[in-house]
């Protein structure tokens, strides 16, 4: 499958594109790449988007470790290649069990999971398969996070969901990140090796 909206060549970029461009570049991601490579096509939205993702990937009020799993349950959701093989590593460097990452690569709800990893597990799931939370989960995320945590999982679940529509349609190509990460299956469930 060949990208359709690939890196712009250097020349080629217009003087917004270069000012955007450089704006991600020196902020705390350090380099264009992923969704950013599309949207880089519409500056001014990839940088409002940047900016919103700065907050929600690096600062949101459920922190980091929740965030990433709240972002590999958005990533599975929407078959989104990039995404996982960008988040699945961070995940498990911050701390989400191997076999969580691996029952969601499955489209298992995770056996292990902790009590704040199964809140925003399941919050997520009801989200996007649902289009709805109910009260009973709805009331364990505000118990867990409060009010800013609740919107801030909502605002990770829409984000990487902006994102994943961006890169599906844009078939931005994975990145080469370490050694043996999976690809997701886009069929119906399960994982498999690099191809």
């Amino acid at each position: 499958m060949n990208e359709r909206l690939g890196p712009i060549p250097d020349h080629a970029l217009t003087s917004a594109q270069r000012a955007a461009a450089q704006e991600i570049i020196d902020g705390p991601r350090g380099a264009v790449y992923g969704p950013f490579v599309p949207l880089l096509r519409s500056p001014e939205l990839m940088l409002h988007a940047q900016r919103m993702g700065e907050y929600l990937r690096y600062r949101s009020a459920i922190g980091a470790r929740l965030s990433e799993l709240a972002i590999l349950v958005t990533a599975r959701q929407w078959n989104q290649q990039v995404e996982w093989a960008i988040h699945a590593p961070i995940a498990a460097q911050v701390g989400i069990p191997a076999s969580v990452i691996a029952a969601i690569a499955a489209r298992e709800r995770p056996a292990d999971m902790l009590v704040d990893e199964a809140v925003v597990h399941d919050f997520c799931i009801e989200l996007h398969e649902t289009k709805a939370v109910s009260d009973r989960v709805y009331a364990d995320a505000l118990a867990l996070f409060g009010e800013q945590g609740a919107v801030d999982l909502m605002g990770i679940c829409g984000y990487y969901t902006l994102l994943a529509m961006v890169m599906n349609t844009a078939q931005t190509s994975v990145p080469q990140v370490g050694g043996a990460l999976a690809h997701l299956d886009s069929r119906q469930g399960g994982r498999r090796g690099r191809e």
